[in-house]
């Protein structure tokens, strides 16, 4: 492998470097920032789910495999004027293509039923051209820059402008969440956007105008000497390192989103993260050594691995360890690659298999995963194979690590024997074991497996094979309610189970992602009595009372299906329809084998419309319903777009004169209800606010704490609330409403960090 020469420290680049650096890093932070802005655009029309940004990203990481692909092709001209020509064309072509920003009208409705290919279509024909043509800038300016400045130090090391390029993108992604979505409505985003692609133009033709007055000769410099051919092995390898972070990076996002909100506040974390450490690694002097990297590395690896399955401690806790592990093995693979990488005439040719791994990696996390997993194992996988892109040592194993191995292997037994050996004899119940504290307690043997597994951290395959039992170990303590079946689709992955439960006997449990999402009671005097957030004693509750008794036929909508509690409400002059976007979990709630509100319970037939409910409602007639309840949540994640004031507006058409709007806001994570009020205030629509504590004396699983605020288009729909204290109406707030336009989801969390 021939190995650039680096530039001596302390070496101030030159002006031309500079200027490259410039336009390098400009073309970078148009990149980024436009993912983000499109996912603000997809994300309301496929229900706010998580699959969203996992699948664009392939898109994205597809697009620039295009563009790297077309820098390299591109290096086969030898004239650098002819280069800079056809590249100013095509960015000019591609600017013309799409401006405005925005979704092509081309693409029409989002088909539910196949999400993937319809969202890979709207990017593509939206937003593809610009992106691949931009994505190319920054190798091909290496390039440039390597024959332009060929024969001096920082010619031999064009790699420093790949740092350059990875700052802008990193600027461009911390500027989203803190400055650009807070600050800009989403029209102001894409016409911004869109103004900075044209500007971008002018700055090359501009570096052009500078290099050739500078020079005149300078676009005649000759091609770089060959180097070595690059093996096929070596080539691989760069596959598989750039492949590892890439799937790691759409792991961590999915775990962020499915507990707090799908959002691009929360989807740039990750990929800042990404890109920071490509600017690490490729940087003249790195700030974190590698020898640093992989100390850090293993043992974060080691116990995110022991710590995978628990969702329910503190979530700051969880959510620095997830984005530390990513954080140091991403940095450890790019560190590595920037240890082989090949000299400035292979430099197109590196990038281009570095984007081929960033695809291959996306696309088994965000595609094939889902099609072949019923639960999200990838995550695990790929950080356990992590641990194989850590150096491999050729010397004999020695003792002690043969006895650090050997040690894991009775500790990782510990897990499946103790939940095997509750779920098999009730002696264990018996003697005080409940499901809750064998859990609490195998953390302890899967602590000291992950010691162990730093102790052979040197010995990549050791190592691996080390993370590999403890996540099997770990795994042992996901089967929560000892889950009887699990499914997934592109909306996230769903459970049931069953369980016993003291006073009211065996429940069927329906888990999104790491929430609840309903039960069914299986005992006859309670199978047909609404639970948890549902029951009759909730708010939620309170709404169907009012409404059935106002008439005899009332006409329901509920976004979002769940277990179909809501259709044992229903009675034989009732009109119920379920607006739900997942086909799987309508699959689920129909079958009376898994749950059997609707089969069962319901007094006559029920509809489901299946779609995103801001799309489908659209087709409904308005003044059409009596009660339209809005509880339309992917695990704990709150899908902003049906709470602006737009939603709200759309969801008020359909009701009649009286009727009322049950907007479910209850949540951990996020503080939604102010902007929701402040909606209610800008619409002048009269609204009932209520926070409903379970009691303490009902049975388990029967009722859930609820908070809800309704509305209704006038103020005689909310008399039957009034004599309640409970329910409270003129509450101020200072917080702007949301709109289809602006979204503050960072503001939520903030106002939820400070309550708690």
């Amino acid at each position: 492998m021939t190995e650039t020469t680096a530039v001596p420290q302390g070496s101030k680049p030159s002006p031309i470097a500079l200027l490259f650096a410039m336009a390098i890093f400009t073309s970078a932070a148009l990149v980024f920032s436009v993912q983000p802005i499109m996912g603000r655009v997809l994300l309301p029309l496929l229900g706010g789910s998580p699959a969203v940004w996992n699948t664009s990203m392939v898109f994205f990481q597809a697009a620039l495999l295009v563009g790297y692909g077309y820098a390299h092709l591109l290096q086969r001209v030898r004239s650098l004027k002819v280069q800079a020509g056809i590249h100013l064309g095509l960015l000019g072509l591609a600017l013309i293509s799409f401006w405005p920003l925005g979704l092509s009208e081309l693409v029409g409705l989002p088909d539910t039923h196949r999400p993937i290919p319809w969202l890979l279509a709207a990017l593509a024909l939206s937003v593809g051209a610009p992106f691949a043509v931009l994505s190319a800038t920054a190798p091909l300016l290496q390039a440039w820059f390597a024959r332009i400045r060929q024969g001096t130090e920082e010619g031999d090391n064009p790699y420093v402008l790949y740092a350059a390029s990875n700052i802008g993108s990193f600027a461009a992604l911390i500027a989203y969440p803190a400055l650009i979505e807070p600050i800009a409505g989403l029209s102001l985003q894409t016409m911004g956007w869109s103004v900075g692609f044209g500007l971008f133009i002018l700055l090359i033709l501009g570096l052009a105008a500078v290099v050739w007055r500078g020079d005149r000769g300078v676009f005649e410099a000759p091609a770089l000497v060959a180097s070595a051919p690059i093996t096929w092995r070596q080539r691989l390898v760069w596959v598989g390192m750039a492949a590892v972070p890439t799937s790691l990076m759409l792991g961590v996002t999915t775990y962020l989103s499915v507990d707090v909100a799908s959002a691009p506040f929360l989807w740039v974390m990750p990929l800042a993260l990404y890109l920071l450490t490509f600017v690490i690694a490729f940087s003249r002097r790195p700030a974190i050594p590698l020898t640093a990297t992989l100390v850090a590395q293993a043992a974060a690896a080691a116990v995110c691995t022991a710590l995978m399955q628990l969702t329910n401690g503190e979530w700051a806790m969880l959510f620095f360890l997830h984005l530390g592990t990513f954080f140091f093995t991403a940095l450890m693979c790019h560190q590595r690659l920037a240890e082989l990488k090949p000299a400035p005439d292979r430099l197109t040719e590196f990038f281009l298999w570095l984007s081929l791994g960033g695809v291959l990696g996306g696309a088994f996390t965000a595609l094939l995963a889902p099609a072949v997993f019923q639960t999200v194992i990838e995550y695990p996988l790929v950080l356990c194979l992590a641990a194989l892109a850590r150096p491999w040592a050729r010397t004999r194993l020695k003792r002690d690590e043969i006895l650090w191995l050997a040690a894991i292997v009775p500790l990782c037994l510990i897990p499946p024997l103790m939940f095997w050996w509750l779920g098999a004899d009730a002696r264990p119940h018996q003697a005080g074991l409940t499901w809750d504290l064998a859990r609490g307690i195998v953390y302890f043997p899967l602590a000291a497996a992950a010691i162990c597994a730093f102790m052979v951290r040197d010995r990549a395959r050791l190592f691996f094979l080390a993370l590999s039992l403890i996540a099997l170990a770990a795994a042992q303590i996901g089967v929560r309610y000892d889950w009887t079946e699990s499914g997934r689709s592109f909306f996230g992955v769903v459970r049931r189970a069953d369980v016993n439960f003291n006073q009211i006997g065996p429940v069927r449990i329906l888990m999104h992602g790491t929430t609840l999402h309903g039960a069914q009671a299986q005992a006859p005097e309670w199978r047909c009595r609404p639970g948890l957030y549902y029951a009759p004693t909730t708010p939620i509750g309170e709404t169907v009372i009012v409404t059935q008794n106002r008439t005899a036929n009332a006409v329901m909508g509920v976004v979002g299906e769940g277990t179909g509690s809501m259709a044992a409400y229903k009675r034989a002059g009732d009109d119920l329809t379920f607006f739900e976007i997942d086909p799987l979990v309508d699959r689920w709630a129909r079958d009376p084998e898994r749950f059997s509100y609707i089969s069962d319970c319901a007094d006559g037939p029920v509809r489901t419309v299946i779609g995103d409910a801001r799309l489908t409602l659209r087709n409904e007639p308005s003044g059409t319903y009596d009660l339209l309840l809005v509880d339309a949540f992917s695990s704990d994640a709150v899908p902003t777009h049906m709470l602006t004031v737009e939603a709200i507006r759309e969801f008020l058409r359909v009701l009649k004169p009286e009727g009322l709007l049950v907007l479910h806001l209850s949540n951990r994570n996020l503080e939604i209800t102010s902007p929701t009020l402040a909606a209610a205030h800008q619409l002048g629509v009269p609204y009932r606010h209520k926070i409903y504590g379970e009691n303490p004396d009902a049975p388990q699983m029967t009722e859930s704490s609820t908070e809800v605020l309704v509305l209704s288009p006038t103020a005689a729909g909310l008399v039957a609330f009034d004599i309640d204290p409970r329910w409270r109406g003129n509450i101020t707030t200072d917080t702007a409403p949301w709109t289809d336009d602006y979204v503050n989801l960072f503001g939520a969390l903030v106002r939820e960090a400070r309550a708690d």
